[in-house]
C-alpha cells in the first residue's frame, strides 16, 4: 500500500457519492465494515447511502477539511440538499439545508474498514423549520 494515495481515494469516493453512483462501492468499502460502531457489511452501508438519496435526492457533500493519521482519516464536510422525505429525524418542509458532517474512517488494504459519521441534526431541524 506504499503507493496508496488516500487523498485521491477519498476524492474519488466523494465524487461517486455526489454522482449518486453506488455500483462501484466495492472499490471503497470492505465486504465487512463497522459503521457507527456497529458491525455490518458493504451492502448495509450502500443501502443507507441509497436511503439518504431517496430522502434527499440532491444531497451533496463538499469536503472542507481532510486530515490523515496513519490508517485513519477525519473529514469535515458540508452537506446540502432539500429533503423530500424525513431525514435524520427532520420532516421535509420544502426548505433546503446546509449542515456540517464530521466523519472518521479507518482504511485497511485500500478500503474503508470502519466508518463513523456525525451530522448536526439540530441545525438541520432548525433550518427546515423555517
Amino acid at each position: 500500500m506504499a503507493d496508496f494515495d488516500i487523498h485521491e481515494f477519498y476524492r474519488r469516493y466523494v465524487g461517486e457519492l455526489n454522482a449518486h453512483k453506488f455500483d462501484g462501492m466495492d472499490e471503497f468499502i470492505h465486504d465487512e465494515v463497522v459503521l457507527n460502531g456497529v458491525p455490518g457489511t458493504r451492502d448495509t452501508v450502500i443501502a443507507l447511502q441509497k436511503a439518504d438519496i431517496e430522502a434527499v435526492p440532491d444531497l451533496h457533500w463538499e469536503v472542507q477539511e481532510f486530515l490523515v493519521d496513519g490508517d485513519r482519516a477525519a473529514v469535515r464536510a458540508i452537506n446540502t440538499g432539500t429533503p423530500v422525505r424525513e431525514w435524520l429525524g427532520a420532516a421535509p418542509t420544502g426548505a433546503s439545508f446546509e449542515i456540517v458532517e464530521y466523519a472518521v474512517y479507518e482504511i485497511r488494504d485500500g478500503r474503508f474498514a470502519q466508518m463513523t459519521a456525525l451530522h448536526d441534526a439540530s441545525d438541520l431541524e432548525r433550518q427546515l423549520a423555517g
